[in-house]
């Protein structure tokens, strides 16, 4: 059974071996001068002004959040279709619960006005 395995965990360890490979190599090879200009924030090479100090809003966050909840979702829901036939009725019952408890959770955010972007 761990033979049909082997060909992920091998792909797995060559990732990570190159992802180390490269953080050690930039790491102890790369150049490090740091200087004032280079530390400064800059936009389009324009020298940035405004709004370096402003906090954005929890909504910003609340938004962000439920766009990870209901990516998550898709993760789940494509495997499910493709093998809907075989999980059966059971397997239909359980997503309609899951996509319920998204969908109670989506109109929660809505009533409590997470989408207005207008406040």
């Amino acid at each position: 059974m761990f033979s049909v395995y082997l060909p992920l965990f091998l792909m797995i360890g060559v990732a990570l071996a190159i992802a180390l490979l490269m953080w050690t190599l930039t790491t102890f090879l790369g150049p490090k001068n740091p200087t004032l200009e280079k530390s400064t924030p800059y936009e389009s090479g324009a020298d940035s002004e405004g709004a370096q100090k402003i906090r954005p809003s929890v909504r910003f966050y609340l938004v962000a959040l439920l766009f990870v909840v209901f990516d998550v979702e898709a993760v789940f829901v494509y495997p499910w279709a493709s093998l809907f036939r075989d999980l059966g009725w059971e397997g239909f019952m359980q997503m309609m619960i899951f996509l319920g408890v998204l969908e109670i959770t989506l109109l929660y955010a809505w009533k409590k006005g997470a989408f207005d972007w207008a406040r």
